[in-house]
């Protein structure tokens, strides 16, 4: 995704909300947008969306866009899966292939229940819900998220995180607004500031540093084909190689299941050797280096 040279003017005044904004966000980046309130987050998004066009410069984007707005319009003539559907197929799913992620998606945010209700009954909560997953079914080269987490509930959020950083670890491009510092939780990114004067500059953000303390989960896999693993995982883990094409990842556990759906649905082919606590492979009555859990040590936790 870039922009080249792009301003946005509104208004009659001609007031220049961008200007001169040059920005290039790569495959597997997830890149958080930061600003006061008024400085142009929003228009930066719908720009790069394509649903506004700039009043100078270009944007290119390499694929297919989605987009979850910041105010989304509950009072659309569907019911939640009935919409959902129709936007499957406008990004050019089929119609089964639609059906299956619908409730795919529907089912991750606990929400598959109010499949057959009217949008315009919703909570909010769960309307912002729906809102997120017409973005997510696509699996879209660029998703764009305006203060998608506000609204949802925590385990949505957390869902909405893993989402987020299952795109990016897939080499898709996440530019994302949003309030709360530690969005989204566990995969360390890059952040540009939308100054006052309308430019966009990179900044230092340390809240996008995966958090300190905590349990602390390592996760064995083998890799038979000795293909590295993807460069962005979720949950940023620390990689050791454990001999012949065996890796020792190493993730905050709050960020574990992001991770263990990632490497056994994306590429190359893994299998999972063993899931363990740190604590407790180090000092647990199982003793070093043994799996915990009902697998027993060495034992394929998955196999795809």
């Amino acid at each position: 995704m870039e922009l080249t040279a792009v301003g946005k003017r509104y208004g009659r005044s001609g007031r220049w909300i961008l200007r001169g904004v040059d920005l290039a966000v790569g495959p597997g980046e997830l890149a958080r947008i930061t600003g006061a309130n008024g400085s142009g987050k929003s228009t930066l998004l719908r720009l790069a969306a394509g649903i506004e066009r700039p009043s100078t410069g270009r944007v290119v984007r390499p694929g297919a866009v989605a987009y979850v707005p910041e105010r989304f319009p509950p009072a659309l003539p569907f019911d939640a899966a009935t919409y959902l559907l129709r936007v499957g197929r406008v990004h050019g799913l089929s119609a089964e292939r639609a059906r299956r992620r619908v409730g795919e998606w529907l089912d991750r945010f606990g929400i598959a229940d109010r499949a057959g209700t009217p949008l315009s009954r919703l909570s909010k909560g769960t309307c912002q819900k729906v809102a997120v997953v017409q973005a997510l079914l696509p699996e879209a080269r660029v998703l764009l998220l305006d203060e998608a987490w506000t609204g949802l509930d925590p385990q949505a959020r957390a869902v909405l995180d893993e989402a987020a950083a299952e795109r990016a670890a897939a080499g898709g491009t996440v530019l994302f607004v949003d309030h709360g510092p530690a969005r989204p939780a566990g995969l360390a990114g890059t952040a540009y500031l939308v100054g006052t004067d309308g430019a966009v500059r990179p900044v230092d953000d340390p809240a996008q540093a995966p958090a300190g303390g905590g349990p602390v989960m390592e996760i064995e896999v083998d890799v038979p084909d000795g293909a590295p693993l993807p460069d962005r995982l979720p949950g940023a883990p620390e990689r050791a190689a454990r001999g012949g094409t065996v890796v020792r990842l190493t993730v905050p556990a709050a960020h574990s299941d992001a991770l263990l759906r990632r490497l056994l649905l994306g590429r190359p082919v893994v299998r999972v050797l063993a899931v363990r606590r740190r604590a407790e492979a180090a000092e647990g009555p199982t003793g070093p280096g043994t799996a915990v859990g009902p697998t027993g040590p060495g034992t394929a936790v998955g196999e795809r």
